[in-house]
């Protein structure tokens, strides 16, 4: 039944990697506000030309979401993503301009390939087959697609407050998802939540000769000190009540981590890494009980003084860390930000200013019907069965799209293992991405 649908996919692959370096070559930059209006813009017009009815959806304050809404029958599918992407720091780590989408060795690198304008432009392709195949979809499909995600999304819990309809569906389609190491599909049945801390300890009002540091005091150890009180070497949260809300895994997700620990090569792993072991050298079930179902505390970054070439003795006036807790089922952010900063005031670092945004955990159950529509699927499509993971290690706004009607979500993608997101020479590779508009197609035609 899928045969010709997929033909049709085959022969215009090369139009669908163009659509796809076209849209990665609109840089959308939403940590710098760059380029997100002209990437809506530009994704309006893709989607338009294609038939689908997409529009922009203003936001109080921040760039436009991008919507539609096409197709018929008695099922809704809710398809996330956004448009907005990392910055490329550092940039002379790239092998070729972070925007310029190249392709070699079958690959197309730019920022955002993987995540996500690679799962944006692989629904929308899977739209256009089927428009132009069967010539309907046969499922309304819901497009909400956002540009603030990688900071965040800042705007998006009081524009669904005020417009619920952009987010009313049957099940949601996720933006993420990807090959393991083994190439094997990974498909995510939810999201840790986060709290995203600013800390910054002030000293003088100036930066001072370093010969002052005898009597004046420095905010950059000030911060270290603060920061060390956060997470002990045996990679514990020191913050009193911090796992007070953390659940354990059920004995049916117990079962799941045993398949998942089973198909893992952790030595490969650690070899693909460049690292002699994993935390607390764990190995197994117990590595990925920890990745999917416990929190963390890590440092992002830190900022202080002087980080030009050669020497400056100089005692920096103010240091500053950027530090975020992944949080899991039933931690929530506002009660962690508290008990963050009643933990600094009791060990006398109560001068350490936090400032912070956060997002709050999500589950789909195992046995909700889009899990298995996605599952069959994509065994048909990469003929081997995806690994279904009950969680995503990162954070979304899943809780925003789906909390407030309990909707369930999976997220499947085109992305792999060495896809770099985030990172240098951000990739996805072209056989993945047409795969993935092969299954995002056939998802679609057996919802309807």
């Amino acid at each position: 039944m899928s045969s010709d649908l997929f033909r049709f996919i085959d022969a215009n692959a090369d139009a669908f990697v163009r659509d796809l370096q076209r849209l990665c070559r609109q840089p959308s930059i939403s940590a710098r506000g760059e380029g997100l209006e002209a990437c809506a813009d530009l994704l309006v017009a893709q989607m338009q030309a294609k038939g689908i009815p997409a529009r922009l959806e203003p936001t109080a304050g921040g760039p436009p979401l991008v919507v539609a809404e096409i197709g018929d029958g008695p099922r809704s599918l809710l398809v996330y993503d956004h448009y907005d992407v990392q910055p490329t720091d550092p940039t002379d780590e790239w092998t070729s301009d972070p925007f310029a989408a190249n392709i070699r060795g079958g690959a197309l690198y730019a920022r955002g390939a993987q995540d996500t304008k690679g799962n944006i432009m692989a629904r929308v392709a899977a739209v256009e087959a089927l428009l132009r195949v069967r010539g309907r979809v046969p499922v309304t499909v819901k497009f909400l697609i956002e540009g603030e995600e990688e900071i965040g999304s800042p705007h998006l819990a009081e524009t669904l407050r005020r417009r619920p309809e952009l987010a009313s569906a049957d099940a949601c389609l996720w933006e993420s998802g990807a090959k393991d190491h083994r190439d094997v599909l990974n498909i995510y049945l939810g999201v840790k939540g986060m709290l995203y801390a600013h800390l910054s300890a002030q000293g003088a009002r100036r930066d001072l000769h370093s010969a002052t540091a005898a009597i004046v005091p420095s905010p950059a150890w000030r911060l270290v000190w603060a920061l060390a009180t956060l997470k002990g070497p045996d990679e514990r949260v020191r913050i009193p009540g911090f796992y007070d809300r953390v659940l354990a895994p059920t004995p049916a997700e117990m079962a799941q981590l045993e398949r998942i620990a089973a198909g893992r090569d952790d030595a490969a792993i650690r070899h693909e890494l460049g690292i002699p072991m994993f935390v607390r050298d764990l190995t197994g079930v117990a590595l990925v009980r920890r990745l999917f179902f416990e929190p963390t505390c890590n440092i992002c970054g830190i900022a202080t003084g002087y980080q030009g070439p050669g020497s400056k003795t100089v005692l920096p006036r103010r240091a500053a860390a950027k530090v975020d807790f992944r949080l899991v089922p039933d931690q929530r952010p506002d009660e962690v930000l508290a008990q963050l900063r009643e933990h600094l005031r009791a060990a006398a670092y109560g001068d350490v200013a936090v400032e912070a945004h956060g997002a709050e955990p999500y589950k789909t159950p195992y046995d909700a019907p889009i899990v298995e529509v996605v599952a069959e699927t994509a065994e048909e499509v990469y003929d081997t069965p995806p690994l279904i993971l009950p969680t995503m290690a990162g954070t979304g706004p899943m809780a925003v799209v789906c909390g407030p009607s309990r909707m369930p979500a999976v997220g499947t993608g085109v992305g792999h293992a060495r896809g770099n997101a985030h990172g240098p020479d951000e990739n996805v590779r072209l056989a993945d991405y047409i795969q993935g508009i092969k299954h995002i197609a056939l998802i679609l035609e057996r919802l309807g």
